[in-house]
This record gives C-alpha cells, sequence and structure tokens, in this order.
C-alpha cells in the first residue's frame, strides 16, 4: 500500500498494491498494520479499529453529503469505490483547527482503486459520476442518529466546486442540510 497525503492534513490518499496477469488482478484492500503504519509514514495517528461497513449504489449525479456524526459517536471512514466513479470530498469540521472549514476532493474510481482516509472531526460526501457506482465505508463507529449531522453541500463559504454538469440528486435530509455557518461541528 502507498499513502500520500493530501492539501488537508489528516486526509490521505490510499492506494493498494495491485497484482494483475492474464487471469486478472488481487489486491489487499485492508490491512490493519499495513494501513496503521502508512498513517504513521504521513505522521498519522492510528484511527479506532473500524467497526462498521456500508456500501451504496448510486446513479449519476447523486450527490451524498456532507455526513459527519459527532461525539460520543464520530467516525473515521476509509472509503473507495468498486464499481463506477465518483468525486470524494472532506471538509475540516474542528472549528479550532488552522484548517477549519478547508475541504479537498479526490477522484474515486472502480479502475484507480484509490481509497480516501477521512478522520474523525471531517464531514464528508461524494457525487456519482457515473451510473451503478457501488461505495464502500469502513467506520471507526456505528451509526448513531443521535449524532448524525450535515452541512449543505453547496454552502457559499465551503464554496466546493463539485463537478456537476447541472443539479444534484440528494435526499431529502441533504437537500435541508443548514449552511456550514448554522452546523454543529467539533469543539
Amino acid at each position: 500500500m502507498k499513502f500520500l497525503p493530501t492539501s488537508l492534513p489528516g486526509v490521505a490518499i490510499v492506494e493498494p498494491a495491485v497484482f494483475g496477469d492474464d487471469r486478472g488482478w488481487f489486491m489487499e484492500s485492508y490491512n490493519q498494520q499495513r494501513f496503521v503504519d502508512g498513517l504513521a509514514s504521513l505522521g498519522l495517528p492510528a484511527p479506532r479499529p473500524f467497526v462498521q461497513d456500508n456500501e451504496s449504489h448510486s446513479r449519476a449525479g447523486v450527490l451524498r453529503g456532507l455526513h459527519y456524526q459527532l461525539p460520543p459517536h464520530p467516525q473515521g471512514k476509509l472509503v473507495r469505490v468498486v464499481q463506477g466513479a465518483v468525486w470524494d470530498v472532506a471538509v475540516d469540521i474542528r472549528r479550532h483547527s488552522p484548517h477549519f472549514g478547508r475541504w479537498v476532493g479526490v477522484e474515486l474510481t472502480a479502475e484507480n482503486r484509490r481509497q480516501l482516509w477521512i478522520p474523525e472531526g471531517y464531514a464528508h460526501g461524494f457525487v456519482a459520476l457515473a451510473d451503478d457506482t457501488r461505495f464502500l465505508y469502513k467506520t471507526t463507529d456505528v451509526y448513531a442518529r443521535d449524532c448524525e449531522r450535515a452541512i449543505a453541500w453547496n454552502d457559499a463559504t465551503l464554496a466546493i466546486a463539485w463537478p456537476l454538469p447541472c443539479g444534484p440528486l440528494l435526499a431529502p435530509k441533504d437537500a435541508a442540510a443548514p449552511a456550514f455557518a448554522q452546523a454543529d461541528v467539533f469543539d
């Protein structure tokens, strides 16, 4: 596995080693010790253990986010695409961080097999770039409805440059998400 920093400290791209031949290919998508060592190589702390896996299926133009959970159930997420493509976004929502309100976007596809590590204290969202996109999440805490929060995907303060040719397809809760200035964030 190769670990690459992003412009947002704490968020990292993970590129697995892929071994291919005329039969197809093989890759190790997760190895706890390699993951911890890879984060350490970037000066990042080891996360809490992953306790839940989630999967979503989206058609092109579906935008999910920006989602996060507050303590006592904050979630770090290791995300990847196994079919299709997304443009994935992480936003630093730690009020006392020097990077508060900054975001980074990364294209994740079934072909590039990249993963993105998004630590606790960051909001997360993505837009599907292809029909039949399957997206996998490993999380460091379970889903907790009372801790779940969202931020408006199109918040003018964040000014995320979503690659959208037209308006996105949104869930009602994402369409009604509060602006960044009104959102509950990490203190």
